[in-house]
């Protein structure tokens, strides 16, 4: 089964995110870019809220868009937001020569982090290499996801079957596996074909952009299109929705 990741960057949305089915709570905040982060003392407001009614439902934290050569940056940021009580720490990775040093170093750090591959430059970005790379530093999961919020999806940047490559690259090293990237119901059928560990969503979830307010129902929505058999399911066609679906 998939997992539903719901991205959201307030008190009530992760609480409403939670009540309608999200298995995974990620806060982030979609004003400061594709994994813009919340200041450490909302995070660990944010998480001793939903921890008070959702004991065991795990909570992920982005760092903020940082280059992968600011090392010092990174280092502090993770260090800033895992002492804020959340149990995964999302840190973005875009492709080029500082990558590589950047996955060594956030593996050294005292800090249950996931890297967030991002996939915009396709594979001549994020190639096999970079992906093996990465899953023999023994992180708890590995994510795919893509730092433009133009409209373009995860699967416009990566086909499913260098997508499944490298999910089963990271699996092999006992990784959890995990995408995000723009993805609607346009691309459920690509979801339910890679059949990753979890499946992040924001802007899929909200009422008018990623910038809106989350909608409950649209979670609900999602956490069952992800968990039941495709005949199922029944996504909401109002021309909002399908105007707005990208998360």
């Amino acid at each position: 089964m998939t997992a539903l990741l719901a991205s959201v960057r307030s008190e009530d949305e992760a609480l409403e995110a939670a009540r309608a089915g999200a298995e995974l709570i990620d806060l982030k905040e979609p004003n400061e870019g594709a994994l813009g982060g919340l200041p450490a003392g909302a995070i660990a407001r944010i998480a001793s809220r939903l921890r008070a009614q959702y004991p065991v439902k795990p909570i992920s934290a982005t760092i903020g868009d940082v280059p992968p050569e600011a090392l010092d940056e990174i280092a502090a940021r993770v260090i800033d937001v895992a002492d804020a009580g959340v149990d995964y720490v999302k840190v973005g990775i875009a492709p080029g020569p500082a990558a590589r040093r950047c996955l060594d170093e956030l593996a050294s750090l005292p800090a249950t982090v996931v890297p967030v591959l991002l996939c915009d430059g396709g594979v001549e970005g994020v190639d096999n290499e970079l992906v093996e790379h990465a899953a023999t530093l023994g992180f708890t999961g590995l994510m795919f996801d893509t730092a433009g919020k133009d409209g373009l999806t995860l699967f416009d940047h990566v086909d499913t079957g260098t997508l499944a490559r490298w999910l089963r690259l990271a699996r092999s090293r006992g990784a959890l596996c995990g995408i995000a990237g723009a993805l609607g119901w346009g691309q459920l059928a690509q979801i339910r074909e890679l059949a990753p560990d979890v499946a992040g969503f924001r802007t899929a979830l909200c009422a008018d952009g990623r910038r809106s307010r989350l909608d409950p129902q649209r979670v609900a929505q999602w956490a069952s299109a992800l968990h039941r058999p495709a005949e199922m399911v029944r996504p909401l066609n109002s021309p909002a929705h399908s105007a707005d679906v990208r998360a």
